[in-house]
């Protein structure tokens, strides 16, 4: 893998050096706070915050439905090989003041000149569904020995990359009732098949928690089961509700630790960044994340600051927003699918970028921000359907010059206003 440590330390020191610090030698990204305020800190020891774009794909998005990719069709008659598009992106993300590959990006960007983020996949390879908000049973062995292999194949290779910041576990897991289903995590585990690890271990929970009296949980929750194993997978009463909190937390724990100490003990000397939170999750999740070095989450709002302030409340650890976006109704694109709020036209969208960065980064635990995505989604809808105005630049790799021009500007205040975060 190519090194470029001389640029990459000037072009952190350039954006985002705050401080006359001589470099720390044998260093690799980490978070600290400093007079109140979290910060990333760089391998040379610079305090910085991660101003990142996903999906940087030289592929780009698939038509639903077909093998076409078209802004790979575009790109492919602009520039003559893969590197020298890898190099005309690097140089437009840099222009742009941005600092990070985020999620999902080619690996032809990484060990550049630019730092990068990885993400697992940890439950998804384990058997959970992220379109149909399946869980992941952290109880299975399973979980365990994937995330184990994930970490010796994916995070050993990269234990002492000093451009690596670090590595998401997954994306955007359920956690209780949102767009995917009504289910809490109690009755997505009691739903789970007979005799499966999760199952029973909600089976003992419940056991535990009501001394083994069935009797006592068909009065607290409204029932008539015969027996634990004939527990029905809802009820309606409070008991049933905090029987999930208690239960939620204990899989919480049990996630984030599998997946901190398999990354950490594969490569001790990078950050875990997380599972990518879909907005705020319940607060049993968050009272449960201590294992993170970061907790990271995508808030597709207008102003993050209630959501990071609550997370912030409840978890004690530095935040980033892996993902925000906004779409112009004006882009030519349905923006029918997908996440985030519409807004008239580019200048439009740029205000909105410009107050979000503002206002995250005047929180000071907010420790940076990832723009969902760099080139826009075929209007004829992606793999799931998405058909929305999320790029930077269009599917001809053309980028929306007002609307770049304030991310520009942006990115580049985002330091300064964190420096006087409060």
């Amino acid at each position: 893998m190519k090194r470029n440590l001389v640029i990459f330390a000037l072009s952190l020191s350039c954006l985002f050096s705050i401080s006359g610090q001589l470099p720390a030698a044998g260093k690799y990204f980490r978070v600290e706070q400093r007079q109140g305020v979290w910060w990333l800190i760089t391998p040379d020891g610079q305090p910085a915050i991660s101003a990142g774009v996903n999906n940087i794909s030289y592929r780009g998005d698939v038509i639903q439905g077909t093998t076409r990719h078209p802004y790979f069709e575009n790109i492919s008659k602009i520039y003559p090989s893969k590197e020298a598009w890898v190099q005309a992106e690097l140089k437009r993300l840099s222009e742009w003041g941005f600092n990070t590959i985020g999620s999902w990006s080619d690996p032809a960007l990484w060990g550049r000149t630019m730092p990068y983020t990885v993400i697992l996949d940890i439950a998804a390879r384990s058997g959970a569904n992220w379109q149909q908000g399946i869980p992941v049973d952290v109880y299975s062995p399973r979980f365990q020995s994937t995330a184990r292999k994930i970490a010796d194949e994916e995070c050993a290779p990269r234990a002492k990359d000093p451009e690596l910041i670090g590595y998401f576990s997954d994306n955007e897991l359920r956690w209780g009732p949102d767009w995917r289903g009504k289910q809490n995590m109690l009755a997505m585990y009691l739903g789970l098949p007979p005799n499966s690890p999760g199952r029973n271990h909600a089976i003992d929970f419940l056991k535990k928690r009501y001394s083994g009296r069935i009797g006592k949980l068909n009065q607290a929750w409204g029932i008539q089961a015969r027996s634990f194993a004939d527990v029905p997978a809802e009820a309606a009463t409070e008991a049933f509700r905090a029987d999930n909190s208690e239960f939620l937390g204990m899989v919480a724990q049990r996630y984030f630790g599998v997946c901190a100490q398999a990354i950490h003990a594969a490569d001790p000397n990078h950050l875990y960044l997380g599972a990518k939170f879909a907005d705020a999750p319940p607060d049993p999740v968050l009272r449960a994340s201590h294992n993170i070095d970061v907790v990271s989450v995508d808030i597709y709002r207008f102003d993050p600051r209630p959501v990071v302030e609550h997370i912030y409340k409840l978890s004690q650890r530095p935040v980033l927003v892996a993902e925000f976006a906004f779409r112009a109704e004006n882009s030519g694109l349905p923006n029918t699918r997908g996440a985030g709020p519409k807004v008239p036209d580019q200048a439009a969208r740029a205000r909105a970028y410009t107050n979000y960065v503002k206002w995250l980064e005047s929180l000071p635990e907010a420790v940076g921000y990832h723009w969902f995505e760099w080139c826009d989604e075929p209007k004829e809808g992606r793999f799931d359907g998405e058909n929305s105005n999320y790029g930077l630049v269009n599917i001809h790799d053309q980028p929306y010059a007002k609307f770049v021009n304030a991310v520009t500007e942006a990115n580049r205040a985002a330091t300064a206003i964190h420096r006087q975060a409060r």
